[in-house]
């Protein structure tokens, strides 16, 4: 038996690969791609080509034909899944896989196509299970979509599979998507009988306004166009009301309507036109430019009627103005005159000052312009009075009396106010005259017044002068102003005259003077009592510059004295001076020779000394005449005291050197014709004969004596050291002794540190130190005890108790070391 079963079912397979072939030759027909998938794998039970296949097919014909606004298939089925859950809140479906999990998602689409299949608002996201058998069941039941799911995996699995679930939505899409197509041809049958109707109801309420208004103008036009005028200015002013009714409440809600009309129609056009219908075309007679013209037609009635209406409210107003303003203006103008001619006639200027006449003039001019202005409204008052009459206002006689009554007044007013004038402007003339004589006294006093007062101040002023120049000028200046008194006395008797003319004018017009004269308190009194003092004080200055004039006398003697004596000693002091520096650098003689001389001359100086004395006699009875300046002569007290000094300082001095010279000489053996050639050097290099040399100069005379200084580093070094024995206080000069003491130190014969040590060593006994009692018995006391202050103590292994270092002491002599 299954040598047999084996051929058969080798067959059966063969059969079954042709029939899955045939399934695969369809689906391939119809556009879908097979990969990888043949009728051996799938006969021979591979799962995996299987689920491939089968998701393929339902790939093509469940999902792929799904297109939702151009998107692809998957995208699509997901669009349309969000538009019909967008109403549900807790739904939000972004996949297809979790945003299912919770149920909500099938049971809303369900819903929203039945809801009377699902009672949604029971529903509760935390309850998955019950949501999700819910939708499948209402699905199998009345919508025949089989359950594809399984409730428990979904909710068990972490992300259910995309796959399957896109599967089983595709079948809501297709159960549902044909019922979508009926209802959308519904309402697009709907929606285009709408808008048929809108229009055609549109078109009715267009005719309707259209027709409504048009009779409203027609009926207005009428009454606007009446000018039937009233009597009475109540009967105008209720027709002004009424056309104002008319403006505020009648015709607002008409141009409102007509604003309407305008916008229906034109909404209208605009919905005909784009729902491709024919252009709406009103009825005869009612088009919107018919409306218009209507419309202005109304507006050009109503303008002329308003202005009617206020022309004939003006006119009857008119005179009812007319009368008002005519009492108001004569009332006003009676309140205005009333006292004016009493002010007038008032003789207030008679008992004025000038300031007063010059303000009442001033009130007068205000008042004149003041007049002025109200000639205007008189003339208004007669105005107003003439076309009263011209109107023939009733009350026509009562105006025209009042009229009168104020142009009379208005005459009287002018006349009165001339005269006031003139007396006012003549009573400031004569005022003004006594003012300007009152000015041209207070002119002339005040100058002439201080002038007094300055003479006054002059004349008694002291003076200070400190020669007999300063004081013959005060004395010419004293005299010039003595020239000038009598031209003084003119002025004020000129100015006295001017004081009694103002008496004279004021006994003459008997002119009410009020005080005094306003310009100056300098009254005629005062100006003779300064007068009289000024000429009292004249003698009395006289006196006194005559004493100060022969003070000055006095004092150019003693300065002629001194002057004399100063220009003698000053230029003395300077020849001696001279003479002295010329000893110190010629070479007459030996330098005992030169040192003679000098004390020759010392002594001769000192025997000058009276004469300096007696100039210091006279400098104090110059200063005791508090005498400041002397131009006799240029030389001052302390010129000469200065002077002095230095000469006495310059002959010491040189007096010194000379014998510092000697002493050098003799010290270091130098014979005069080597002290002369070192003088002529000296003096030849010292260029500016100030007595010492620059280094430059001292290095000159260096190499002209034999001195090998090069201008190399070492010439450098050579001179800077010699610089520091012949200038060890750095002054940067070389005095002559300094020179000597440099030029002789290595050819003299001089003492050296060496020298003095053995000459001790033979006092102390050929031993290596001293003792104070061999000092003292070899040596004079002084000298001895100079000695054994600044010895040191001796410390070497030969040391007895209190020997001295004599060796260490030596050097220090030399200033080899410090002593």
């Amino acid at each position: 038996g299954e040598r047999l079963a084996k051929p058969e079912r080798g067959k059966m397979r063969v059969h079954k690969i042709s029939n899955v072939n045939k399934a695969l030759d369809f689906i391939a027909s119809k556009g879908v791609k097979l990969v990888s998938i043949g009728a051996e794998e799938i006969v021979d039970g591979n799962v995996k080509m299987t689920l491939g296949m089968i998701w393929t097919i339902i790939l093509r014909f469940a999902i792929q034909d799904i297109s939702v606004e151009e998107t692809s298939a998957k995208e699509g089925l997901l669009l349309w899944c969000q538009r019909k859950t967008a109403p549900y809140k807790n739904v939000n479906i972004q996949n297809f896989h979790i945003s299912w999990k919770d149920g909500l998602g099938f049971c809303a689409l369900i819903h929203r196509h039945r809801p009377e299949l699902i009672d949604y608002g029971k529903l509760r996201k935390d309850d998955p299970l019950t949501n999700l058998n819910t939708a499948f069941d209402v699905a199998e039941k009345y919508l025949d979509i089989p359950k594809m799911l399984d409730a428990e995996d979904i909710v068990g699995t972490a992300r259910p599979d995309e796959k399957a679930i896109m599967t089983y939505v595709s079948s809501f899409y297709h159960a549902f998507s044909g019922a979508q197509k009926a209802e959308t041809a519904a309402n697009r049958i709907c929606k285009v009988l709408a808008v048929n109707q809108e229009n055609e109801q549109l078109m009715e309420d267009y005719e309707k306004l259209a027709s409504d208004l048009l009779e409203w103008i027609r009926r207005t036009i009428p009454w606007l166009e009446n000018r039937a005028p009233e009597n009475t200015m109540q009967a105008m002013q209720q027709k002004l009301e009424d056309f104002r009714d008319y403006r505020r409440l009648h015709k607002p809600p008409k141009v409102q309507e007509k604003c309407q009309l305008e916008i229906n129609f034109n909404t209208l056009q605009t919905k005909l036109r784009l729902s491709n219908r024919p252009a709406f075309m009103p009825s005869e007679g009612k088009m919107v430019s018919d409306i218009n013209n209507a419309w202005g037609g109304l507006e050009q009635a109503e303008k002329g009627y308003e202005e009617w209406l206020l022309n004939e409210i003006r006119r009857l107003e008119r005179l009812d103005h007319l009368a008002e303003k005519f009492r108001q203006k004569a009332s006003i103008h009676e309140s205005w005159t009333d006292g004016k001619e009493a002010m007038l006639q008032q003789k207030d200027y008679e008992t004025a000052t000038l300031s007063e006449i010059k303000a009442l003039l001033k009130k007068h001019e205000a008042f004149e312009s003041d007049l002025a202005a109200h000639q205007d409204r008189v003339e208004q008052i007669a105005a107003i009075a003439q076309e009263l009459n011209e109107l023939d206002y009733y009350d026509s006689p009562s105006v025209n009396a009042r009229c009168q009554k104020i142009c009379d007044q208005w005459d009287n007013l002018g006349a009165l106010t001339q005269k006031r004038r003139e007396a006012l402007e003549r009573t400031e003339k004569l005022l003004e005259t006594i003012d300007q004589l009152y000015l041209e006294y207070a002119k002339r006093a005040a100058p002439f017044n201080n002038w007094m007062e300055g003479a006054m101040e002059d004349l008694q002023d002291t003076f200070i002068v400190h020669t007999i120049e300063e004081i013959q000028g005060l004395t010419t200046a004293h005299e010039q102003f003595k020239a000038t008194l009598p031209d003084a006395d003119k002025e004020r008797q000129a100015i006295l005259g001017i004081h009694n003319e103002v008496s004279k004018i004021v006994q003459t017009y008997h002119v009410n003077m009020a005080g005094t004269n306003p310009y100056t308190t300098i009254t005629p009194q005062e100006i003779n009592g300064k007068w009289e003092h000024v000429r009292q004080l004249v003698p009395r200055r006289d006196q006194a510059l005559m004493e100060e004039h022969a003070r000055q006398q006095q004092n150019e003697r003693l300065r002629k004295q001194f002057g004399a004596q100063a220009n003698v000693i000053g230029p003395w002091i300077q020849t001696k001076m001279e003479e002295i520096g010329r000893i110190s650098i010629e070479m007459h003689g030996t330098l005992e020779d030169q040192l003679n001389h000098l004390r020759q001359y010392e002594k001769s100086i000192v025997n000058y000394k009276p004469k300096i004395d007696q100039l210091e006699g006279d400098h104090q009875q110059i200063q005791e005449a508090l005498i400041f300046d002397n131009k006799h002569t240029n030389y001052t007290m302390e010129h000469i005291r200065v002077g002095w000094e230095q000469l006495l300082t310059t002959i010491a001095r040189t007096i010194n050197e000379v014998e510092n010279q000697i002493l050098t000489r003799d010290a270091k053996g130098i014979s005069q014709e080597q002290m002369n050639e070192f003088r002529a050097s000296f003096n030849h290099f010292d260029r500016d004969h100030s007595g010492t040399l620059g280094p430059e100069e001292f290095k000159a005379c260096l190499i002209s004596l034999g001195y090998d200084i090069g201008n190399d580093a070492q010439g450098e070094a050579e001179f800077a050291r010699i610089m520091s024995i012949v200038d060890p206080n750095r002054l940067g000069v070389v005095t002559f002794q300094a020179f000597i003491d440099f030029m002789s130190r290595e050819t003299a014969d001089t003492d050296t540190a060496d020298q003095v040590m053995a000459s001790f060593k033979i006092l102390a006994g050929d031993k290596n130190y001293i003792t104070v009692d061999e000092l003292r018995r070899e040596l004079p006391p002084d000298q001895a005890e100079y000695c054994i202050a600044r010895m040191a103590p001796y410390n070497g292994r030969d040391a007895v108790p209190g020997a001295l270092d004599y060796m260490s002491f030596s050097t220090a002599l030399y200033g080899e070391s410090d002593l």
